[in-house]
């Protein structure tokens, strides 16, 4: 019911791209700028400045986006009333998760979610802690789930589960006969990182700030930016990690990985973020309460509580 033009212009501003926003807007490329050409038509002006493959609002673009964003804004509000008389719920519902969260946890959630409020069409971006905290805060999804604390006080957070991480070795490696370890008897072994702005990574820094150590006692020889890498690597006996346990049930059940809990618990949060002055949609509304219940429910499930 938007003005079509007024969305693809709106995206364009915002990412200064007109790639990034065919891609959001699953458009092609030629098709966004037909309608940025036809605002421009419209108004007799440029909206953009194009020069070295770059992109700039022009005096005029800044004026428009100004007034677009808040148009959308006035639309979306108008078309959540209606459906909130009506008990309408419908989508899109954009949800950003970080790599554990979006690899293992989220999904059984996500289909869940789906198949009590079919007309929600949900979008999963997966990327890092840091990177999803980022979508959040420049409004290209609706609600991010993170591992970890969030510093960020313009954004709303809501613990939504505690997860424990444990360290992890092959089977045939020395560690796996101890019943729980100290970070200290991780020194004496290769050890396999995670990324720099990785969720899990900032929370082991966290760990070992508190106990009065630091990951230079570690000997790193690799880093990788997903747990199934890591989990490969140590099964196939490069080296010894940290990870979460969520990652790793089906390679506990098949004996490919062995977990040994830290006598000094390693735990974190999982949380839900998303921006404070955000107006929030009904189906948003939904998933938040959905999401709270579902993993109040499966921690009962795991004797959690």
């Amino acid at each position: 019911m938007a003005d079509r033009r007024l969305q693809v212009f709106a995206t364009v501003a915002r990412l200064l791209s007109f790639t990034k926003a065919a891609e959001t807007l699953h458009m092609t490329q030629p098709a966004v700028t037909f309608q940025i050409r036809q605002l421009e038509e419209y108004f007799n002006t440029r909206l953009f400045d194009r020069t070295h493959n770059r992109i700039n609002l022009t005096e005029a673009g800044v004026v428009v986006k100004e007034y677009a964003d808040r148009i959308l804004m006035m639309y979306q509000e108008m078309d959540n009333e209606v459906r909130t008389m009506t008990g309408d719920i419908q989508g899109p519902l954009i949800v950003g998760a970080s790599t554990t969260i979006g690899e293992y946890f989220i999904p059984g959630m996500v289909g869940a979610y789906q198949a009590k409020f079919p007309d929600v069409k949900v979008r999963l971006n997966v990327a890092n802690t840091n990177g999803v905290i980022h979508m959040v805060e420049n409004n290209q999804i609706d609600i991010g789930i993170v591992e970890g604390p969030v510093n960020n006080k313009n954004l709303v957070t809501d613990i939504v589960w505690d997860d424990e991480l444990v360290a992890i070795c092959g089977i045939d490696h020395p560690l796996n006969k101890s019943k729980s370890v100290e970070f200290d008897d991780l020194t004496a072994h290769p050890f396999i990182g995670r990324e720099e702005g990785s969720g899990t990574r900032e929370v082991v820094e966290g760990y070992l700030e508190e106990i009065g150590q630091d990951t230079e006692q570690l000997d790193i020889i690799m880093e990788f930016g997903s747990p199934e890498s890591i989990k490969n690597a140590v099964a196939a006996g490069l080296g010894i990690s940290i990870i979460s346990i969520v990652t790793i049930e089906k390679e506990l059940a098949l004996k490919t990985l062995c977990a040994i809990p830290f006598k000094m618990p390693i735990r974190r949060p999982f949380t839900i973020v998303y921006q404070r002055q955000k107006f929030r949609l009904r189906a948003m509304d939904e998933f938040l309460e959905f999401a709270r219940a579902h993993c109040a429910e499966k921690k009962k499930q795991l004797k959690l509580v």
